[in-house]
C-alpha cells in the first residue's frame, strides 16, 4: 500500500500584514487546504500559523484573526484528514479551540515514521534535549508557564492582552535570528545523537535543505513570503513552493531569500 502523501508548512503569521497581503496569503492557503482535501493529502502545521494567538477560556474569547482559514481547516479536518498542529512561539496560548476545530494539537514535537525512517517534526524555538525533552529559552518558557498565563489573563482583559501580544510579536520578529547557523547546528547534533533520519523545522524563516552524515534537515521557510513547504511523496521529502493559481507544487528554487 502506498504511503500517505503529506505536506508540512510553517510560519504563515496570519494577522501580521496589511489587508491586501493578508487576503492574498489567506486565499493561497485556503486553496492549498482545499487541494489537500480533494487529493487526500495530510497536512502538518509546524507552528506560527498566526502572528499572535491568545485564547481566554474563562471569558470564552478567541482571536478573530484567520477565521476563513480556520473554517477551511475545520472542513478538511472533519471531512478529509485531521491536521497535526505543532504550535510555535507565536501561537502556543491555545486552550481547546484548535482541538474543537478538529486539529491534533502537539505543543512540543512529534516523531513520525515514513518509509521506514524516523522524522522529527518541531517548530524550532526549543532545543531537543538529551532526555528527549524540549528545552526552551527562558523567556519562551516563561510565556508558556501556567502561572504566568494565569497572572497575565487575570490582570489584562482580552483587548489589552491581545494588544500586548501584538507588540511582543513585532519585537520578537525584529530581534529574532535570521541566520541559519543556530538551527543547522541544532539539527546536526540531533541527527548525530538520536535515532532520527530526517528533521523538519521552521522558525528562522530561511528555506533550505541541509545534508549531514547522519541525516537530512529541511527548513520549511515561510508560507507568508516564499509559499514554501515540504512535500512528502514517492518516499521522498522535497522542498517545494505552492503555486495557488496553477494548483500545483513546483520545486523551490530561490534559497537565498530570507524574511
Amino acid at each position: 500500500m502506498p504511503e500517505q502523501t503529506s505536506i508540512f508548512i510553517s510560519d504563515v503569521h496570519l494577522g501580521a500584514f496589511d489587508t491586501q497581503k493578508e487576503v492574498e496569503i489567506e486565499q493561497d492557503l485556503i486553496a492549498l487546504i482545499q487541494y489537500c482535501c480533494a487529493n487526500k493529502i495530510r497536512i502538518y502545521l509546524l507552528g506560527d500559523l498566526f502572528d499572535y494567538w491568545m485564547e481566554y477560556p474563562k471569558k470564552g474569547y478567541v482571536p478573530a484573526v484567520g477565521r476563513n482559514v480556520l473554517k477551511a481547516f475545520k472542513k478538511h479536518n472533519t471531512e478529509c484528514l485531521p491536521t497535526v498542529f505543532i504550535t510555535g512561539n507565536h501561537d502556543n496560548w491555545t486552550f481547546g479551540h484548535f482541538e474543537a476545530m478538529g486539529f491534533e494539537v502537539e505543543r512540543n514535537y512529534r516523531i513520525i515514521q515514513q518509509n521506514g525512517h524516523r522524522t522529527l517534526l518541531m517548530h524550532g524555538d526549543g532545543k531537543f534535549g538529551k532526555r528527549d525533552d524540549l528545552l526552551r529559552p527562558f523567556w519562551h518558557g516563561l510565556l508558556r508557564s501556567k502561572i504566568f498565563i494565569h497572572l497575565f489573563q487575570t490582570i489584562f482583559p482580552p483587548e489589552i492582552g491581545i494588544s500586548i501580544m501584538k507588540r511582543f510579536s513585532s519585537f520578537s520578529k525584529l530581534n529574532g535570528m535570521r541566520t541559519p547557523i543556530p538551527l543547522n547546528k541544532h539539527a546536526k547534533r540531533i541527527l548525530k545523537e538520536k535515532d532520527i533520519d530526517h528533521i523538519l523545522m521552521g522558525h528562522d524563516h530561511i528555506p533550505r535543505v541541509e545534508t549531514f552524515d547522519a541525516g537530512t534537515y529541511i527548513n520549511l521557510g515561510t508560507f507568508f513570503h516564499h509559499r514554501s513547504l515540504v512535500l512528502y511523496n514517492n518516499k521522498k521529502y522535497n522542498l517545494v513552493s505552492w503555486n495557488a493559481s496553477a494548483k500545483e507544487f513546483v520545486p523551490f528554487a530561490n534559497q537565498s531569500v530570507t524574511q
